[in-house]
């Protein structure tokens, strides 16, 4: 009786197991991005803050009626300073998030390449701050429109145009910057304080370092934040305030993307060679 069991248990037919591969790799970190309330939060605080920002700026442009107030470019341009903290958040989470309940563990027996998740959890971040930072701004024109009628900003310009697509490629950024960041630190809450602190608070020390020596005045458009958001903020002089000399949008975002490159690298490589 146990030796024809036996046989039929050897001709039964074998599940197959299907190969693991990148499109699969990242169809799993689409799902568990999607399967956290944190992920919709994160969505709604971002596209509520651009809208909210616009809306303060088209009221305050009817109440002051000025020309400084009434400018549609900044309605559309000021949301993403105070998306990226929200969409930095994210990113640290995709990844720290997991390192907190032990899932790294079965992420990394699925992909032992280890690699390729962590490039699969950065495509998913940055086509949820580009959507993110494309979607907010048009939604805070909408919703500046009704306050600055025929002054608002126009939409065939070019100008305008970079800031509809620059917003998105900005938070994009932001959320990979993060994303690396959280691999390499493997803890939430310093990744979130260092994250925040490199985009908010550097900016501010290195301003007030400038009066001790002409070298902080000349790096400071360097800093990641100031030359990421080139590509997303309205044309201003190149020469800025006390001789700064401000670097073009597109040279402003290939710097910053420097800086995404280079934690990438080094979260990849602590990551073939940590522990899980």
């Amino acid at each position: 009786m146990s030796a024809h069991t036996s046989d039929r248990a050897v001709l039964s037919p074998q599940v197959e197991v299907k190969p693991v591969s990148f499109p699969r790799v990242l169809h799993s970190e689409w799902v568990k991005l999607w399967s956290l309330r944190s992920t919709y939060w994160t969505v709604f605080a971002t596209l509520g803050a651009m809208v909210l920002f616009a809306v303060l700026i088209g009221l305050s442009a009817n109440i002051e009626e000025s020309e400084a107030a009434a400018d549609g470019e900044m309605a559309i341009g000021i949301g993403y300073y105070f998306a990226q903290v929200v969409v930095a958040v994210l990113g640290v989470l995709t990844i720290t998030g997991e390192y907190t309940t032990g899932m790294i563990r079965s992420t990394l027996a699925a992909v032992p390449a280890r690699v390729p998740a962590l490039a699969a959890k950065a495509v998913v971040v940055a086509a949820v701050g580009f959507v993110l930072g494309v979607v907010g701004v048009a939604l805070a024109y909408l919703a500046s429109y009704p306050f600055f009628g025929e002054d608002a900003a126009p939409l065939a310009d070019p100008e305008i145009q970079r800031i509809f697509w620059g917003t998105g490629l900005y938070l994009a950024g932001v959320g990979l910057l993060g994303l690396g960041l959280g691999a390499i630190l493997r803890h939430t809450a310093g990744a979130v304080t260092l994250i925040l602190g490199v985009l908010l608070m550097l900016p501010t020390l290195w301003q007030l370092l400038m009066s001790a020596s002409d070298w902080f005045l000349t790096s400071l458009p360097y800093l990641p934040s100031l030359a990421g958001e080139r590509i997303a903020t309205p044309a201003i002089a190149d020469t800025g305030a006390e001789g700064i000399q401000a670097l073009s949008p597109w040279a402003g975002f290939g710097v910053f993307m420097v800086y995404v490159l280079l934690t990438f690298g080094v979260a990849a490589l602590l990551l073939r060679r940590r522990d899980a």
